[in-house]
């Protein structure tokens, strides 16, 4: 797949997560391997309607921690969060709850063991996904499916884009720990509305 980059001055209309870091490789156990940006708009195009997220709640999995704002690097790739207890939201794209799609990533594991996204890949459809919010508001998804994709196939309209609507996705890693490359080979992606 081509790599696009954010430059001069665009910010992402969409989700832009290809690939999370899970796991442990790079320095502070932090892998490289983080996303790229799929579709552009100028960033005055970007109304925020919400405040920003601030706690995420899974009662079906037992997640309840806090969420950071993951920035974008140079290239482009969202910044993976460097605690592993916390899920970073993609500060570039949608509020959970506006118009479009937010995504919001972690870690399913570390070097010492299981991390906050570690038990995504139990939930299923109906499950409930609430969002709290900076203004003392809460926003509630509801999981329609959790689908796993080879990173280096990961269907970017599919994941993240919608044509209505607001929608959350949560991604972590995922499938076989492919040791020479430190990280795993698959991304576990819930979709929810």
């Amino acid at each position: 797949m081509s790599a696009l980059t954010v430059r001069g001055g665009l910010t992402l209309a969409t989700a832009t997560l290809l690939t999370i870091g899970c796991g442990t490789t790079a320095s502070a156990g932090i892998p490289a391997e983080l996303p790229q940006p799929v579709a552009l708009q100028p960033a005055a195009a970007i109304q925020k309607d919400v405040a920003d997220p601030v706690r995420l709640n899974i009662p079906a999995i037992g997640v309840s921690t806090k969420v950071i704002a993951l920035p974008l690097d140079r290239e482009g790739r969202l910044v993976a969060p460097r605690q592993f207890d916390r899920v970073g939201w993609n500060k570039a794209g949608p509020e959970p709850g506006e118009k479009g799609v937010a995504v919001i990533a972690g870690h399913v594991d570390s070097k010492t063991g299981p991390a906050v996204f570690y038990r995504l890949r139990q939930l299923s459809k109906g499950d409930r996904i609430h969002v709290h919010r900076k203004d003392g508001t809460k926003v509630t998804f509801t999981v329609q499916r959790v689908a796993r994709y080879p990173k280096n196939r990961i269907p970017n309209t599919t994941v993240y884009t919608a044509k209505s609507g607001t929608h959350l996705r949560l991604i972590t890693c995922g499938g076989t720990f492919d040791r020479s490359r430190g990280s795993y080979r698959d991304n576990i992606v819930v979709f929810a509305r």
